[in-house]
């Protein structure tokens, strides 16, 4: 006698599918975080200067939120800018990839400060001039540059004082873990999805052959 059963998804999968997807399509923006200090130069300096950076870059809207907060500089701030791509991953220098000599707005000639501003990522102004050059001549082709080396952990902050005028602290931008979770999300919604199909796939063949 076959065994009679319904070839359909599990209810608990599909709840959580759904939930799962939800709020992947919800997290599009992408946040990357950074620690500012001395040691993280190249070479490292003794300053007692530290800093805090917040990136969320939306490519769906082409924005990057930028939030930074520093304090205990040695002298005053003289620039501020974005670096990239390293040719490793959390290491080495690179050429400026943002604005320069800083981003429009951020606190010069103090040693404390916080700043927070909105950027157009294909605006051309956004990017130092070489950067856009080099990356296909267009905002668009420049774009993909930046994304790349911020996801690739290419792409450091770093802010330059009349001390240090190489750069007094800097850090490199990496995924945050609100991003990590939804990465996660992602990975268990296909694993489920997977369970789900190979459930079927075992149901179909008891019902094919019940012996």
């Amino acid at each position: 006698m076959k065994l009679k059963c319904r070839s359909v998804l599990s209810p608990v999968v599909v709840a959580l599918v759904t939930l799962m997807s939800a709020a992947i399509v919800n997290a599009t923006p992408i946040e990357y975080v950074a620690t500012l200090s001395g040691a993280r130069e190249v070479p490292p300096n003794p300053s007692p200067g530290t800093g805090s950076v917040t990136a969320i870059f939306d490519l769906a809207v082409h924005t990057l939120e930028l939030h930074v907060t520093f304090s205990d500089l040695t002298a005053g701030t003289t620039a501020a800018h974005i670096h990239a791509p390293t040719l490793a991953p959390f290491s080495g220098k690179a050429g400026v990839a943002t604005q320069v000599p800083f981003f429009t707005g951020f606190p010069i000639g103090v040693t404390s400060g916080t700043y927070d501003q909105t950027f157009n990522t294909l605006d051309p102004l956004f990017y130092n001039p070489a950067f856009l050059a080099a990356n296909g001549g267009t905002a668009a082709s420049a774009e993909a540059a930046f994304a790349q080396a911020l996801d690739q952990g290419k792409a450091y902050l770093n802010i330059h004082t009349e001390n240090f005028p190489s750069g007094e602290i800097r850090g490199f931008l990496r995924v945050s873990s609100v991003s990590d979770a939804t990465s996660s999300m992602l990975c268990l919604s296909v694993c489920l999805i997977g369970l789900e199909m190979f459930r079927r796939k075992f149901r179909r063949q008891l019902e094919l052959d019940p012996q």
